[in-house]
């Protein structure tokens, strides 16, 4: 089986210094690699097509044969990174808690420890900004509005 140091030590040297980042990297017992990266200033097909040839050149198939699938995390994707809520800023997300609450607003702030969100008001209740830590959240997602 490909070891996933050996995967990820490509990954990071191939997007060094690059504003791409990972996101995901899961290899299957039955050597399917998938690589999800994501970038402060989005991800191009040619993007994914670059990284997938920096890490393909660097195995060897007739040594140990394998699958490659490196994608760009999807906008219907959690945020998983503190670089991912920071890309975000300015965004509506979708926040769901483990306490099962569900917040709904922009995403103002992000740091190490948790993010913050601007819940609009109605006629009857002002704005609300919620300080929410990572560990407190089960998923943030941008909202896709159309």
């Amino acid at each position: 089986m490909i070891e996933k140091i050996k995967i990820l030590e490509l990954v990071n040297q191939a997007l060094e210094g690059s504003d791409k980042f990972l996101v995901n990297l899961k290899i299957t017992p039955d050597n399917r690699i998938y690589v999800d990266i994501d970038g402060d200033n989005g991800v191009t097909i040619d993007d994914c097509i670059e990284l997938s040839r920096a890490i393909e050149s660097q195995l060897d198939r007739d040594e140990e044969d394998f699958a490659l699938d490196v994608s760009s995390a999807g906008a219907d994707q959690p945020l998983k990174l503190t670089r991912q809520y920071r890309k975000n800023i300015g965004r509506e997300v979708e926040v769901v808690c483990f306490d099962g609450e569900k917040i709904e607003g922009e995403l103002t702030a992000a740091d190490e420890e948790g993010f913050t969100v601007l819940t609009p008001g109605t006629k009857k209740t002002a704005p609300k900004e919620s300080r929410l830590k990572y560990r407190d959240v089960k998923s943030t997602r941008v909202a896709i509005r159309f």
